[in-house]
């Protein structure tokens, strides 16, 4: 599994404070009120959306606040600021690639604050281009191994409903599907009966970097630095780390 993927996954299973989940909520509605924006209010016919929908009611963020997002992207409601997507690329500590992705109303402020992160935290902000060719857009099915059927049975139905390939991540299967194709084979394993952890669109790796100990520990921090600013909204990297040491850190 990507390093983004596996470090999300932890991440949502373990509690969050009232104040992250304020900062997380806010996030998810600013992604949702984009996509709404530049592709149309209805998820169905806005792939990105549907996404950004999906990942929001993962996180229990509440239904009005999302039908107002959706409102205020599609031009039913003027409120709001208006945000641009931009993003940044650069390296952490060990050469391991950092893609990260931000909507923003200020690219001033945004940009100040995300070389800060870096150097601070021992990165490298690198020029565009530098680092995006590693990584390809994908969607990405997660599927925890305790809830799901036996390994063969899930690739079958995977790959019947447009699936490109399944990877083996310790405790849960990745599953790793086209962009047009997440929304049809997520409702098709679902209506297989299959529990589903997480869907969403993602950025993955081509390939990816084994890290471990105290690099691992300085990794982590510079993504949950650049994670915590208020305009990033995701931060993909090609780290490879054992979920045990994640965890710990």
């Amino acid at each position: 599994m990507s390093g983004h993927s596996k470090w999300a996954t932890i991440k949502r299973k373990k509690a969050a404070n009232d104040a992250k989940r304020s900062n997380q909520f806010a996030k998810l509605l600013r992604a949702i009120e984009v996509a709404a924006r530049e592709g149309g209010g209805d998820p169905a016919a806005n792939m990105t959306l549907a996404s950004a929908v999906e990942k929001a009611k993962a996180s229990s963020v509440p239904g009005d606040n999302i039908d107002r997002a959706i409102k205020r992207g599609s031009g039913a409601d003027a409120d709001g600021a208006r945000y641009e997507e931009i993003t940044y690329e650069g390296y952490a500590p060990g050469g391991i690639a950092l893609f990260v992705e931000a909507l923003t109303d200020n690219r001033n402020r945004t940009a100040q604050d995300v070389r800060h992160a870096f150097t601070r935290n021992s990165g490298n902000l690198g020029e565009t281009g530098s680092t995006a060719w590693m990584f390809s857009r994908k969607g990405v099915i997660v599927v925890e191994k305790a809830a799901s059927p036996d390994d063969e049975r899930l690739l079958e139905q995977a790959l019947e409903a447009g699936a490109e390939d399944m990877n083996d991540s310790e405790s849960s299967w990745e599953i790793v599907t086209d962009p047009t194709e997440l929304t049809t084979v997520r409702d098709a394993l679902r209506g297989a009966g299959i529990e589903l952890f997480s869907a969403e669109l993602t950025m993955l790796p081509q390939s990816t970097i084994p890290v471990d100990g105290g690099e691992a520990k300085k990794v982590l921090q510079l993504i949950e630095s650049l994670e915590d600013l208020e305009d990033v909204q995701n931060v993909y990297a090609n780290f490879d780390i054992p979920e045990e040491v994640m965890a710990s850190l």
